[in-house]
């Protein structure tokens, strides 16, 4: 209670954490609300690049929750910052991603390569792609065996849903180019790298203490929360169930059943 007290911004996980798909767990605004009278601000940090920033904030209308793009923060934009960073002449990338991930990498002045032998790419982009097509795949696969800088937008292996299938993100679609080529990504972004949350530090002015990172993935989630020195809460609404939790070699520093219980525990602590 005494580190819930010194909470003063909620990153918090999407898909899992508060909502489910389409569907919103009905206890994420109040949730939300709660945050915002005990004077606590809050941001939405995602591993699924497969949505634009726009797209998002659109998804999140629906829904019924308005946020505005500075609460924002993907891996798409992590990659696109990593890129610009480390190869600040690149221009010309391979992306392995919707359509959706694309118009973001092409507002921040990258240019999608084809599918072409010809068109050589500066980078190689694997992400989590819902529009994967077999011949794009084998093509990313061919620039990496010849050595081009390859980098992945997040580890996930899977995408959590509500609808009876397993979605297949990006850590599985890697670890295919993995077997087909014998070269990992030269960096995988995303949760687990701490500098999603550093960003959040800059930003507000805040200690890594005072930022807690909720999500319902021991692997990026809590990884991150360890990583970069700040507070991990798991849900268990998502992925992740008790007893994977209670086995993982670094443990969250709070498990609870939703942000629902979440709320309650902040709300006590601060009052």
């Amino acid at each position: 209670m005494s580190r819930l007290r010194r909470i003063k911004h909620v990153a918090l996980d999407m898909d899992g954490t508060i909502y489910m798909g389409m569907s919103l767990f009905p206890f994420t605004k109040p949730f939300l609300s709660k945050l915002g009278d005990l004077g606590v601000n809050y941001s939405f940090l995602t591993n699924n690049p497969s949505k634009s920033i726009a797209d998002y904030l659109h998804k999140l209308e629906v829904l019924g929750i308005e946020a505005t793009e500075e609460e924002m923060y993907t891996t798409a934009l992590a990659t696109i910052d990593y890129i610009k960073k480390n190869y600040p002449k690149a221009h010309r990338l391979f992306l392995l991603g919707t359509p959706s991930m694309i118009s973001e990498f092409e507002k921040a002045g990258f240019e999608s390569t084809a599918d072409d032998p010809d068109d050589v790419p500066d980078v190689i982009v694997a992400a989590f792609d819902m529009s994967l097509v077999y011949n794009r795949l084998c093509r990313a696969a061919w620039w990496i065996s010849q050595g081009v800088p390859y980098v992945a937008t997040n580890p996930d292996r899977v995408c959590p849903t509500d609808q009876r299938v397993v979605l297949v993100d990006c850590g599985s679609i890697c670890a295919c180019l993995e077997h087909a080529t014998g070269r990992k990504p030269d960096i995988t972004l995303g949760k687990p790298d701490p500098n999603m949350l550093s960003g959040i530090e800059s930003r507000y002015g805040l200690s890594s203490d005072e930022i807690a990172m909720v999500g319902d993935r021991i692997y990026t989630d809590i990884e991150m929360a360890h990583n970069a020195n700040a507070f991990g809460v798991l849900v268990l609404s998502g992925e992740t169930t008790l007893e994977v939790a209670d086995a993982a070699p670094k443990q969250p520093h709070l498990i609870c059943d939703s942000i629902e219980v979440l709320g309650r525990l902040i709300e006590e602590a601060h009052r």
